[in-house]
């Protein structure tokens, strides 16, 4: 099958996409009420350390490029089809087993869409990719919110994207950085007097940060874990002595300094770096903002007892929850395997790069829909959503709010307070 057709076929309006409902998704996976539109935005972060070329613990600096979608209410014209689609590349730059191969796939929003200012200004969403990954891994949840009254910044984070898979010392340093830079910028480009799409659109003041994988590391950090001293000296080990990674721990006396209050809650799918010591006592401890944590029992990329699950259990200080898919295991996060994975001879990684052995993609996702709406419903919008998530710790247990007969199986949820 061509590309062209591929495409067509994908974005055909009685296609399957990622994010639409599956009959048995739970009360809030729907979309909401808004149309949604979406653009691409190029970024520049100046003078950042080039981590990945430093020479006897000194780093050159570089203009960092970053490339972002975002995702917004939108008006749609009458008769135009709210049909998108999307480029991205299956395998891994510089890895001669997995090369890279163009593919495209479907969405349910507008390119270039007029935006919709009925609602007033909007909370922002900034969304953080996995190791490899990029901006588009997670198009069933940035289209979801968006129609539900949320702007959504998705960042392809440079050197760790699929197309520039680079050195891990840049993705350990600059996901924090990243999520923070975009931050300002979707500030700056909202302004009321910004010449741009945005201006007036977005109340950055609200804010919401979702990380997937490395993502989950960087938010972490961006909400108050600071990195442990382990976390430095194996980050120097990997950077030529470079002590790039000091300034985000807990005893730099910028890092404090740094921690954004527009940033209201964070949403960590899978977060890695506990079982590597990225985080001690104090580092997690630092954690005081509401998150939601949503892993699988069976991670085998993070772990979950002595990762993800010990990240929530050290996070004392934090109004905390952690939803758990019962035998899944790392990818609980990302869009169902795009049609590309399911061609004869394409490398088992890619496909396995997004499915779950144990789950139904189609319906995690429309699980984690229903589960970010409450969440950030209840933090960002002041939504009387708390049935959905102060459910029995058990699904198999009692029905769970929200859930269809029969339908809340293999999960678990867990909620802690200060």
């Amino acid at each position: 099958m061509g590309v062209s057709v591929l495409a067509q076929a994908q974005t055909s309006s009685d296609a399957f996409l990622p994010g639409d409902l599956l009959p048995d998704a739970p009360e809030l996976a729907p979309r909401g009420s808004f149309g949604v539109g979406v653009r691409t935005l190029k970024l520049i972060h100046k003078a950042q350390l080039d981590v990945l070329h430093t020479k006897d613990g000194t780093s050159p600096t570089y203009d960092r490029p970053l490339t972002v979608e975002v995702w917004y209410p939108a008006k749609i014209p009458a008769g135009k089809a709210q049909l998108v689609t999307y480029e991205e590349v299956l395998g891994r730059a510089n890895d001669p087993k997995r090369p890279l191969v163009p593919y495209t796939f479907g969405g349910r929003a507008l390119r270039d869409a007029e935006p919709d200012p009925a609602g007033g200004t909007f909370p922002l969403v900034i969304v953080s990719h996995g190791y490899p990954g990029s901006r588009l891994l997670l198009t069933y949840l940035t289209e979801n919110l968006a129609s539900k009254g949320y702007v959504v910044a998705a960042i392809d984070h440079t050197e760790s994207t699929y197309r520039d898979l680079s050195g891990f010392p840049s993705t350990l340093l600059n996901r924090s950085l990243d999520d923070l830079f975009v931050l300002n910028e979707m500030a700056r480009l909202s302004a009321k007097n910004a010449n741009h799409f945005l201006a007036g659109l977005v109340n950055t003041d609200n804010t919401a940060l979702i990380g997937y994988s490395m993502g989950g590391y960087g938010a972490l950090n961006v909400m108050g874990a600071g990195y442990s001293p382990q976390a430095v000296k194996f980050f120097g080990q990997l950077a030529n002595g470079s002590m790039a990674l000091q300034t985000r721990t807990l005893s730099d006396p910028g890092f404090k300094a740094s921690l954004d209050p527009r940033i209201k809650v964070m949403v960590a799918f899978a977060p890695w770096g506990m079982e590597r010591g990225v985080w001690d006592a104090d580092g997690l401890a630092g954690l005081t903002r509401p998150s939601l944590f949503i892993a699988g029992s069976k991670d085998d990329v993070s772990g979950y007892e002595k990762g993800i699950k010990a990240i929530y259990d050290g996070a004392v200080n934090a109004d905390r929850y952690l939803l758990t898919y019962v035998n899944a295991r790392h990818n609980v996060a990302p869009n169902p395997p795009p049609a590309a994975t399911l061609k004869p001879g394409q490398p088992l990684d890619d496909y396995q790069h997004f499915s779950e052995p144990a789950w139904n993609e189609r319906r995690i996702n429309n699980i984690n829909q229903h589960f970010v709406t409450a969440f950030l419903g209840i933090h960002l919008k002041g939504l009387d959503y708390a049935k959905y998530l102060m459910v029995p710790e058990n699904s198999n247990d009692t029905p769970w709010a929200g859930f269809k007969p029969r339908t809340s199986v293999g999960l678990e949820m867990r909620h802690a307070k200060p």
